[in-house]
């Protein structure tokens, strides 16, 4: 039941509309975008993967030193000790690395659809040991106090979320790792409830549980407590190997509307819905039973890693209508709207 109204010019933006910011480099994918407003302008953060122009029977890719600085590891394809089975993800000698090195770059829009950069606002590389792989798949909570980034920290030892704090993207403030490893998708709701701050993130276990939707509470959006499970996973379904949240939750008058990602064995993604308590979003009202959104689209369909709908940026464009955007086949970026009506009408209690 996709009951998504697909933009026209879909998809937005490729690789091929922006230069690698790294030396040396190409962009191989645009990923699912962070989305905020600011001077009157829609501004995507995109999360944007560069590796090295592949030769042939070689595979190489970059990372951080120890010194902070870009450096490029090259593997031969038939070496018995590499396994590159993955796109995204290789091992080599037992140690995992990311094929390409993310980070966050803003694009802004005057009408939704055309994008392009603002010299005043930079890009946000990773920083440090714990960031070392890159920064990933950003959330922006835009608050009454600010912009608040949350975003998936990647390292050789383990993979969390940190925190960025702005009030305008020209100045940020690093808060460090929030939510502690295995975790991620952490995304914000953008309004107190009661006196304390809420946060969905995705802590994952591979032996006990699974990768499940949480919510915890805190007094200062950096120290987290009373972890809650809201929704694991369901055998049989769309959304049957691993959820995780989407962008902020929006407030509605029915509950507290949370658009969610869901994968299933074949790492098919699709996006669903959650419908929480307006004071306590550790209540769930109604699920999605199925999808909202599916991969139908041929740019859905095939690219870096085919199959793929996943959001974490989204905004109101009036009290019915949600405009997101969203990273298709792990390449390309497209948006799309959708009735909340529709949604919630779409949800089994």
């Amino acid at each position: 039941m996709d009951i998504a109204k697909r933009n026209e010019n879909n998809p937005i933006l490729r690789p091929s509309d922006l230069k690698a910011c790294i030396p040396g480099m190409e962009i191989t994918c645009l990923l699912n975008p962070g989305v905020f407003k600011l001077n009157g302008k829609t501004w995507l953060l995109l999360r944007v993967a560069e590796r090295p122009v592949q030769q042939e029977g070689k595979i190489s890719f970059p990372i951080y030193n120890d010194n902070g600085e870009i450096e490029v590891l090259t593997f031969d394809k038939n070496d018995p000790s590499l396994d590159a089975s993955d796109a995204r993800v290789i091992n080599y000698k037992g140690q995992n690395y990311l094929t390409t090195l993310s980070y966050l770059r803003p694009v802004c829009s005057d009408d939704d659809v055309h994008f392009y950069e603002d010299p005043q606002i930079k890009p946000i590389f990773g920083a440090g040991f714990q960031e070392s792989f890159g920064i990933e798949d950003c959330r922006v909570a835009t608050t009454e106090d600010g912009f608040f980034l949350t975003f998936t920290e990647v390292s050789p030892v383990a993979v969390g979320v940190g925190l960025i704090e702005t009030k305008d993207f020209k100045t940020i403030t690093r808060h460090g790792m929030i939510f502690p490893p295995h975790n991620k998708d952490c995304a914000l709701f953008e309004e107190k409830i009661g006196d304390k701050y809420y946060a969905f993130h995705r802590p994952s276990s591979p032996e006990l549980g699974g990768n499940y939707i949480w919510v915890a509470e805190s007094p200062d959006r950096i120290h987290w407590g009373k972890h809650v499970c809201i929704a694991t996973t369901r055998p049989g379904k769309w959304d049957c190997t691993r959820v995780g949240a989407g962008a902020a939750p929006i407030k509605t008058s029915e509950g507290w509307l949370e658009i969610y990602h869901g994968a299933n064995a074949e790492n098919r993604y699709c996006l669903g819905a959650l419908l929480l308590d307006l004071n306590d979003p550790a209540k769930v009202i109604a699920r999605s039973e199925e999808p909202i959104m599916e991969p139908i689209a041929d740019y859905e369909k095939t690219g870096f890693f085919g199959n793929v709908v996943f959001t974490n940026g989204q905004y109101l464009v009036d009290d019915d209508t949600i405009r997101i955007f969203y990273g298709a086949s792990d390449e390309v970026i497209c948006s799309a709207e959708f009735s909340i009506k529709e949604i919630l009408a779409s949800l089994k209690k």
